[in-house]
């Protein structure tokens, strides 16, 4: 086997991108991305056999220290057959020796492996599939396993819910929740309008009114148009946007209360019945009527893709995406539409281990995501790979004095 430090760009996609471990945070793309909008430094390494064909690839994140250090983070790598030891071992062992040669103080890696399988609450099914075997293989490589956190500690999220894909729509469809059924069917009588443009500064505006509500802090309006800028080159983004046109609305709104009140006047068996409908619709009347525009977008969701695999990673949206089920229907959307283009999966991309987490946000997001049905996931975790254990070990001051320094 040779080790490559610095995969050709078609070689690199072409291998990784059809991987059965293919990973968007994996992609070429990827790096460049982290590359103008974090200031990472991105290394597309490999290893490839006696006859020239590409066993290992691996996007490495280096992020520089004084004194000409540096330190890695390889996200959802690396893409290789895990199953082949001798592959992990003599990669592991370049790595140790391209560490070095590069004064790289320590790899991190968080690979696409199933830990255990896991039920409902997050606990371990006895008999259940697991990767124990690997996750031991891996201590006994030298590799350092930060933990098995339930919650977001981690560089990427430990847990995730994940739509299998591969059967007929009507049994993928029969996973969903009743209650997300009922709003995606109820997001039809607002007439929503569907389009995949990229439409970065209604995506701002709209993940801005999220996190004022759900108290996070989005990324910069810059770092979204540059993400979607470098992940649109190959085909690995894509935007799913939902519109509505309120004076179309208020004008079948109109219709529909004119139609009940004569239908009041000749039917007083369904009096109470016609009268909840008329206030429901006069409600909706008193919402769209405070819209001046002849279309806004409420919701926009982001979803991200190699060529198998598909994960929803941001949204946006706004009261009136919850007033009309688009949050809902954006994801039904997206699913649907990776289903027709043949993708195997659709990852909802995180939620949390413990779904009675005391941090009212993430149960919220939890019980959200676990309406979609289909299999609740629990990651091997992060390993790192050492090479300075000094540096390894003071790295993590030395950065926290720094970060102050700097915001001061």
């Amino acid at each position: 086997m040779k080790f490559i430090e610095n995969v050709e760009i078609n070689r690199y996609r072409e291998f990784e991108s059809n991987h059965k471990k293919s990973h968007f945070l994996q992609s070429y793309e990827w790096g460049l991305f982290c590359k103008r909008a974090k200031g990472q430094v991105p290394c597309y390494v490999g290893m490839e056999d006696e006859n020239g064909n590409l066993t290992v690839t691996c996007l490495i994140l280096l992020r520089k220290t004084p004194f000409g250090f540096s330190y890695g983070y390889a996200p959802r790598g690396f893409i290789l057959d895990y199953s082949n030891k001798d592959i992990i071992k003599e990669f592991t062992t370049y790595l140790k020796k391209y560490m070095k040669d590069n004064k790289i103080i320590y790899i991190k890696f968080d690979p696409d492996i199933k830990y255990q399988d896991i039920d409902e609450n997050g606990n371990k099914i006895d008999g259940g599939e697991n990767n124990y075997d690997l996750y031991n293989y891996m201590l006994s490589l030298g590799y350092k396993h930060t933990g098995f956190y339930r919650l977001y500690e981690g560089n990427q999220p430990r847990y995730t819910f994940r739509i299998n894909l591969k059967k007929p729509w009507e049994e993928v469809e029969a996973k969903f929740n009743k209650s997300f059924m009922k709003s995606v069917k109820r997001s039809y009588s607002y007439n929503l309008i569907v389009d995949n443009d990229v439409k970065v500064d209604d995506f701002y505006r709209l993940i801005q009114s999220n996190s004022s509500k759900d108290d996070f802090d989005p990324h910069s309006l810059e770092y979204y148009k540059i993400f979607s800028e470098e992940m649109s080159k190959d085909n690995n983004m894509k935007y799913f946007n939902i519109s509505i046109r309120p004076k179309e609305l208020l004008e079948n709104i109109n219709k529909e209360i004119d139609a009940l009140n004569k239908e009041l006047e000749v039917n007083k068996k369904k009096e109470a019945d016609i009268k909840n409908k008329i206030a429901r619709f006069e409600k909706e009347k008193e919402v769209f009527s405070k819209i001046d525009k002849d279309e806004v977008c409420i919701c926009s969701l982001i979803c991200t893709y190699t060529k198998t695999h598909a994960w929803s990673l941001y949204i946006g949206s706004d009261d009136l995406a919850n007033f009309t089920f688009a949050v809902t229907r954006s994801y039904y959307e997206a699913i649907k539409d990776a289903y027709d283009k043949g993708y195997e999966f659709f990852d909802l991309f995180g939620t949390p281990g413990d779904p009675n987490t005391k941090y009212k946000n993430l149960a919220k997001l939890h019980d959200f995501k676990r309406k979609f049905g289909d299999e609740y996931i629990e990651f091997i975790g992060e390993f790192d790979l050492v090479n300075n254990k000094l540096l390894y070990k003071i790295l993590p001051i030395m950065l926290k004095v720094y970060r102050k320094l700097r915001r001061k």
